[in-house]
C-alpha cells in the first residue's frame, strides 16, 4: 500500500431504496452529484446489507459480521433506553483504523445502542455528533404516546432535545466539513450516517420546492446536496485524489406511498426479497478505482471491514468475522470473491443465494413466532424481480442451496428450524438502562409548526 494512507468517507443513508438514484435508473429524483460519483467510480449492482432493517444492518457494517454473529439476531431495531447494544468487546472499523493512525468521527445515526457504554465513542470513534437512533423515535406530532424527546448528542452529552429536523442535514454537513478541515494533514475516517429518507420527512423549503417527487424527492435532493458540499471541500483542501468515498444505504425503501422505490426489485424494507436487502453502493478513489465501472458480483456491507483493513494495513480482529475484501475488485476489476449470501429476518433464515440462484424457505413476519414456509427458486441474473419460480424444474440447484443453508444454520442458527448456531457472540447488555432524555408533560418538546397530520412513521 502507499505510504500515505487514504482518507475514508463512508456515507450511509437511511431507508434509501435501490431505485431512488438517477444512476440506478430513478426517473423522479434528481441526484446529479451522486450520479457524477458513479460516473467517476465503481457502481455495484448486487450489493447487500445483512438485515432488511436498521440496527442489525448497522452492527454488521461496523463489525464485518452477520448480525447474528454479534448477537443482533433478536434485536433488529433498538429503541430508546433499551438494555441491548453493540458489545464493546467487538472490533469495529473505527477501532481498527485507530490502530493505524486514523482520526475518526461519526456524524448522524448510530442505532447500535444509546447507553453510554454502547455509544460511538466507546467503539473507536474519537468524536460523535448526531441523533443516536431513528428520527421518528421522538416527540414530534404523530409520535408514540409519551415518547421521550429526540436527543442530539456531542460525544456522550445531550446538547439539545427534539432539534428541528429540517436543519439536521445542514448541521451534519457543517460538522463534516469542520472535521475534514481539522484533519487535512493526517488520515481520517468520516462516517456520515444520514437521517434521510427515514420518515417522518422534514424537508428544507429550498429542496421541497424544486422536487419532482414531493417530500421524498426533497430528502433525496438534500442527500445529494450534502455529497456536493463534501466534494467541494475535498477539492478545496486538495484531498480528493487521496480519499476513498463510499456511498450506500442501510436497507431498502419502505415504498409505502411516500415516493421511495426499489425498482426493479421485489419487496421492501423489512423483507428478505431483494428490495429489502439489495441497496445502492458506489465507490470512488481517483487514480485507483477505474471511472465508470460496474460490478455485478455479490458484495455486502459486511465486506467493507476487510476491505478498509487491507487498504490501510489495519489489523484484522482475533474474533471471527464474515468480511471478504473487495480490494481486488475495486483496484483490479476482478470478480468478487463472495459466492454466497444469507438473508436473515430476525433469527430466521428466510433465504440463501449462491451465484445467480436464490432459494427462499420461509417469510418471517414481525409478530409471528414461526414463519410461513415457501419453496421458491429464482435466477437473479435473468429474473431480478423474483417473478418466475423455478423450484420444481431445478431440483439439483435446490439441493445445492439447501446445503449452503445448512452451513449457515450450523454457525449462525435459524429459529425457523430450531437451530441455535455455534458461533454467536453475546450482544452488549446494561441492566439498569434508561433513555438519554426524559418525557416531561410540562415541557414543550413537541414542535408545533410541523404539520404531520398525514405523515406515517415506522421505526428502524
Amino acid at each position: 500500500m502507499a505510504a500515505t494512507k487514504p482518507n475514508i468517507i463512508l456515507i450511509n443513508c437511511d431507508d434509501l431504496g435501490y431505485g431512488d438514484l438517477g444512476c440506478y435508473a430513478s426517473d423522479c429524483n434528481d441526484t446529479p452529484f451522486i450520479d457524477k460519483l458513479a460516473a467517476d467510480g465503481l457502481r455495484f449492482t448486487d450489493f447487500y446489507v445483512s438485515s432488511p432493517v436498521c440496527s442489525a444492518s448497522r452492527a454488521s457494517l461496523m463489525t464485518g459480521c452477520y448480525s447474528q454473529r454479534v448477537g443482533f439476531g433478536p434485536y433488529q431495531v433498538l429503541f430508546p433506553g433499551q438494555q441491548q447494544g453493540l458489545n464493546p468487546k467487538e472490533s469495529t472499523i473505527a477501532k481498527q483504523l485507530k490502530e493505524v493512525g486514523y482520526n475518526t468521527k461519526l456524524i448522524g445515526k448510530w442505532h447500535c445502542g444509546d447507553q453510554p457504554e454502547f455509544l460511538p465513542t466507546s467503539h473507536g470513534f474519537d468524536e460523535y455528533f448526531g441523533i443516536p437512533y431513528s428520527n421518528d423515535m421522538g416527540r414530534q406530532a404523530g409520535g408514540i404516546e409519551n415518547q421521550v424527546p429526540l436527543p442530539l448528542l456531542r460525544n456522550k452529552e445531550v446538547i439539545q432535545q427534539q432539534p428541528d429536523q429540517r436543519g439536521i442535514t445542514e448541521r451534519y454537513v457543517d460538522e463534516s466539513l469542520q472535521f475534514m478541515r481539522a484533519n487535512a494533514e493526517q488520515p481520517f475516517f468520516l462516517y456520515l450516517a444520514h437521517m434521510y429518507v427515514h420518515v417522518p420527512l422534514f424537508i428544507p423549503e429550498q429542496f421541497l420546492k424544486v422536487s419532482r417527487n414531493g417530500a421524498y424527492g426533497g430528502a433525496v435532493a438534500c442527500i445529494d446536496w450534502a455529497l456536493g458540499a463534501i466534494e467541494n471541500e475535498l477539492d478545496r483542501l486538495g484531498l480528493k485524489d487521496n480519499t476513498l468515498l463510499i456511498f450506500t444505504s442501510d436497507n431498502g425503501s419502505r415504498t409505502h406511498g411516500e415516493g421511495g422505490s426499489n425498482d426493479p426489485l421485489r419487496g421492501t424494507k423489512g423483507q428478505t426479497w431483494e428490495g429489502g436487502q439489495r441497496v445502492p453502493c458506489i465507490m470512488r478513489w481517483p487514480g485507483k478505482i477505474e471511472a465508470g465501472t460496474t460490478c455485478e458480483g455479490i458484495a455486502t456491507s459486511i465486506d467493507l471491514f476487510a476491505t478498509l483493513a487491507e487498504i490501510t494495513d489495519a489489523p484484522l480482529p482475533e474474533n471471527k468475522i464474515d468480511s471478504i475484501s473487495l480490494v481486488e475488485t475495486m483496484l483490479e476489476g476482478k470478480e468478487t470473491k463472495r459466492d454466497t449470501f444469507a438473508y436473515y429476518k430476525g433469527t430466521a433464515l428466510d433465504a440463501v443465494r449462491k451465484g445467480d440462484w436464490k432459494l427462499h424457505f420461509c417469510k418471517t413476519g414481525w409478530t409471528k413466532e414461526k414463519a410461513d414456509d415457501i419453496h421458491e427458486l429464482y435466477n437473479l441474473r435473468d429474473d431480478v424481480g423474483e417473478t418466475t419460480n423455478l423450484y420444481e424444474s431445478h431440483p439439483d440447484i435446490v439441493k445445492e442451496l439447501n446445503d449452503v443453508a445448512e452451513e449457515f444454520r450450523a454457525t449462525l442458527g435459524d429459529s425457523q428450524t430450531d437451530r441455535e448456531g455455534s458461533e454467536i457472540r453475546e450482544v452488549g447488555f446494561i441492566e439498569n438502562a434508561k433513555p438519554l432524555t426524559e418525557y416531561d408533560e410540562d415541557h414543550p418538546y413537541m414542535v408545533a409548526y410541523y404539520d404531520l397530520a398525514d405523515m406515517p412513521t415506522m421505526s428502524g
